[in-house]
């Protein structure tokens, strides 16, 4: 792979002869590279979105391509998505995959100009196990103060490690045997990183400063009440937040981490929330 510190970006048009995104490395820190995948373009004239995105898995699994149903409604929606390809516990436990995710971040915000436009909007985006590392992200930036982020898009994210809500003893996805469980397990190594606010960013205390917030869920999501109880506390804090919840769905949120599934009934609902949200907060 072709390692860019600040390239630009053209990957063309999807046709038979080349896949609608190109993969690259990006050096993110002296001596540390990341494997990335760009999606969208950007445009001759004026400027579009760029989203750093985080694809799901639990913290433990999922892949650049287990991620391009996300990604692709983002580009879908108008945006130039980088999606990372960050490091997976138990190997690399918290906070290797939000340190990671943020020197991203901040790569992408130093080469915005050259990959969506000048001065674009920069956004993070993540389903699940990719959502709450997004959070934990915008958490990080509003605290180190090196950037400004336009938004945050957390579908379906998982903010609790306590695993307690009505959802998820509906879909009996309790304490054992349960896929979020195994994979809070594996990334919080030591008991005291769950109450971090990077680690579980649906505890945090402050929350003040963050960027406008779209946050997605589903009727019959395991994840719906946590997701619905961030909306909540974002909104008592003043902040400017987006929710719906989709209609009851077949297969949501494991559906979207497959790469047909951005077909599926709910991706056209998905597509209008997005570009909906690109269209309100284009400035951060």
């Amino acid at each position: 792979m072709k390692t860019d510190q600040s390239s630009s970006l053209d990957t063309g048009k999807a046709s038979k002869q080349s896949p609608p995104w190109v993969d690259k490395q990006v050096l993110i820190a002296p001596g540390k590279t990341l494997d990335v995948r760009f999606y969208g373009r950007r445009r001759a004239v004026g400027v579009s979105p760029l989203v750093v995105h985080f694809h799901g898995g639990a913290f433990v699994g999922g892949s650049l391509e287990g991620g391009s149903c996300v990604a692709h409604m983002l580009a879908d929606a108008g945006a130039v998505v980088m999606s990372l390809d960050y490091p997976l516990a138990p190997v690399h436990p918290f906070p290797e995959a939000v340190e990671t995710g943020y020197a991203a971040l901040l790569w992408a915000w130093k080469a915005r100009h050259k990959l969506a436009g000048h001065e674009a909007a920069v956004f993070v985006a993540g389903e699940e196990a990719g959502g709450n590392i997004a959070a934990a992200v915008s958490l990080m930036a509003r605290d180190r103060q090196e950037l400004a982020l336009a938004g945050q898009i957390l579908l379906s994210p998982m903010l609790d490690p306590c695993l307690a809500t009505a959802s998820l003893r509906d879909a009996e996805a309790g304490p054992v045997g349960c896929v979020w469980a195994d994979g809070w397990h594996q990334y919080l190594a030591r008991l005291q990183d769950a109450s971090h606010p990077y680690a579980a960013p649906g505890s945090a205390l402050r929350l003040t400063g963050l960027p406008p917030t779209l946050l997605l869920t589903a009727e019959d999501d395991p994840l719906r009440d946590e997701t619905l109880a961030y909306a909540e506390r974002l909104r008592a804090a003043g902040l400017t937040v987006h929710d719906a919840v989709l209609p009851m769905t077949t297969g949501w949120p494991s559906s979207y981490q497959k790469p047909v599934s951005s077909d599926a009934a709910w991706a056209p609902a998905v597509r209008q929330q997005l570009t909906d949200f690109f269209r309100q907060h284009r400035s951060a």
